[in-house]
């Protein structure tokens, strides 16, 4: 960048009005400035016209008017509950009956290459009727699910959609 001269500066020294600037008239840098003292204005209106016409307008503010409170909901709260954690612990049970063989699987395959390689009959190895046995423990899990579900799960569904249905019968 080339050095100009001081006085050769298109610009004019900080400080001091630019002739060009409408406003630097309006602002003196020199002049003892007064303190900003707020004063009482009237709240702001919004506008008369729509600032977008194709929306429509707001609506009028409505008197604040309490919620009505729900009720609990029908039926016991414990049967949802006991019906919730029952759901739950079964999902538990068989993601992780399911999971911990594939991952018992995986480690012995990893860290146990000696046992897993050996020979049980023939030229079947540990290894390879350990990942057959993965298909039927998953078919063992889905069948233990379902039967738990239709014993314990179906029959707290059951008592609490009849007295679900009891309550709305009388309302």
């Amino acid at each position: 960048m080339p050095h100009l001269p001081p006085d050769s500066s298109p610009h004019p020294p900080y400080g001091a009005p630019d002739p060009q600037d409408p406003y630097a008239a309006s602002y003196d840098p020199t002049s003892p400035q007064t303190p900003y003292t707020p004063t009482a204005s009237p709240p702001p209106q919004p506008p008369s016209h729509l600032t977008y016409p194709w929306q429509p307008p707001a609506p009028a503010p409505q008197p604040a008017t309490p919620c009505p409170r729900r009720g609990p909901a029908p039926g016991h709260r414990g049967d949802l509950r006991q019906l919730r954690g029952a759901y739950r612990r079964q999902r538990r049970v068989a993601t992780l009956t399911a999971l911990g063989c594939f991952t018992l699987f995986l480690l012995l395959s990893a860290f146990a290459p000696a046992l897993m390689t050996g020979p049980v009959t023939g030229g079947l190895t540990t290894g390879l009727l350990a990942g057959l046995l993965q298909l039927p423990v998953m078919c063992l899990a889905t069948v233990v699910y379902e039967i738990t579900a239709r014993r314990r799960l179906d029959r707290l569904a059951a008592r609490l959609r009849t007295h679900l249905e009891r309550e709305a019968s009388r309302a």
